[in-house]
């Protein structure tokens, strides 16, 4: 899953076995690591909400080293099961800004 990150945008892009992990499992995860240090690490992933979750937009969820883009179960379930490429979301992130998620099939890369 490549990960890119853009002055107010995340952008996560998936391979076809990335997406069918993503499907079965509802989670696909990254660790980048930096240095020796615990603290010199990054967990990234791709999460489905449980279908009983009380919100039906996307989510990011940051903390020290780690995060997680969330999606909603039906917006998942679509993004997997169809061919839509992709979906993007506008997150209020503090008071006058916003951040910008597009998670895509990156399925015509071969490296």
């Amino acid at each position: 899953m490549k990960l890119r990150l853009e002055e107010d945008s995340l952008r996560l892009r998936l391979s076809a076995a990335e997406v069918q992990q993503f499907a079965q499992t509802g989670r696909v995860a990254y660790t980048i690591v930096f240095g020796p240090a615990p603290d010199q690490t990054l967990h990234y992933a791709l999460e489905k909400l449980p279908a009983t979750a009380a919100t039906t937009a996307v989510q990011v969820r940051y903390a020290a080293g780690a995060l997680a883009v969330e999606v909603p179960a039906t917006l998942a379930q679509e993004w997997t099961e169809t061919e839509k490429n992709g979906f993007s979301a506008q997150i209020i992130v503090a008071e006058g800004r916003q951040l910008r998620i597009l998670v895509e099939k990156d399925l015509d890369c071969r490296h």
